[in-house]
Parts: C-alpha cells; structure tokens; sequence
C-alpha cells in the first residue's frame, strides 16, 4: 500500500513524460482500452504534449499524470495517467479512464488519483456526471470505481473482442448530487 509519507498529485503532462507516453501509448496490451489500432509516433506525442495546455472546453479531453511525491511535496516518480475525454459542456459530464504503470499497480495509487480527478470534475469543473466503461473481466478497475461511488447502469454484451473472446463491458456511473 501506500506509504503514509508520499502522496499523489495530478499534473499537466510535460515534455519529459514523452517516452513515458509513448512506451503506454504504444503497449498492444493495453489498446483495447483506447480502441487504438495502430502505434503512436514520438512525433504525434510530442505535439499532444504540447497541446495538452489548451483549454478542456476546446478540445474536450484532459490528461492528468500522476505524480508521487515525498512528503515535501518532490517528485519521486510518474507512475501513470488519469484522463478525462468525451467532455461534454451542456450536459456537464465526461468519461474517465485511468493507466498506472505495470510497476506501480496495486499500491492504492489509481484510488487517490480517481479521489483527486472526482474532486476536480465536481467542484471545479462543476459536471453533473462522470463516467466509465470497464471490461466485465477487469474486476480490479471494478473494484476500484464502485469503491468510489460509481454505479454499475448497464452491459453491453460481448462488447469487445479480446484474446479471440468476446468480453462484456459496463457502463458506470457516478452522479454529483451537489449539482443543479
């Protein structure tokens, strides 16, 4: 688990996360998650990189990576990512999806970052809803967002071809009872 004297924040991605990026962004093993077919060039990185300071409204995405720090609030590492995409404005809500690093799973890290993302999403983005869609044998992601309030809405059956076998996905959801 988590040691009690480092902590994750989210932040912008930069420059120095590009072969960070590229290394999760070009792993076949996870492109079922971003329905990706073909690999990223350094190049295409790069430019989202630079991009990524443009504002959510324009582009409808966010990247946030997240960043372990020591109790005095330095970088240790970057041990993964925490998106939102499919920001929609009128209707206030956007889907999430999150990557942690291979080496750094189950160290309660996508916990604090999803509690952090949930934060920022109803009290500085105001949206009404988040959401996400989860493979049906991904019971760790499962876990994890039920554990943060998202409610299981509904399964879309054999949804996506993994491995030669078809898996189910769920859509969850989490509303913000605060909002208008």
């Amino acid at each position: 688990m988590i040691s009690l004297s480092n902590t994750i924040q989210l932040r912008a991605p930069e420059l120095s996360d590009l072969e960070r990026i590229f290394i999760w962004e070009n792993d076949s093993e996870l492109w079922h998650l971003s329905h990706t077919l073909l690999p990223f060039s350094a190049f295409a990185i790069e430019q989202y990189i630079l991009n990524e300071q443009a504002d959510i409204y324009e582009k409808k995405q966010a990247r946030f990576m997240l960043s372990l720090q020591n109790k005095e609030g330095k970088e240790i590492d970057t041990v993964g990512a925490i998106d939102l995409f499919d920001f929609d404005a009128k209707n206030r809500r956007a889907g999430v999806g999150i990557l942690v690093d291979k080496k750094s799973r189950k160290m309660g890290y996508a916990s604090l970052a999803l509690e952090k993302l949930i934060d920022y999403s109803f009290n500085i983005l105001n949206l009404h809803q988040l959401y996400c869609s989860i493979l049906s044998e991904n019971e760790e992601s499962l876990k994890l967002f039920k554990k943060h309030q998202f409610m299981e809405v509904g399964i879309k059956k054999e949804w996506v071809l993994l491995n030669n076998r078809w898996q189910d996905e769920y859509l969850l959801q989490l509303i913000n009872k605060k909002s208008i």
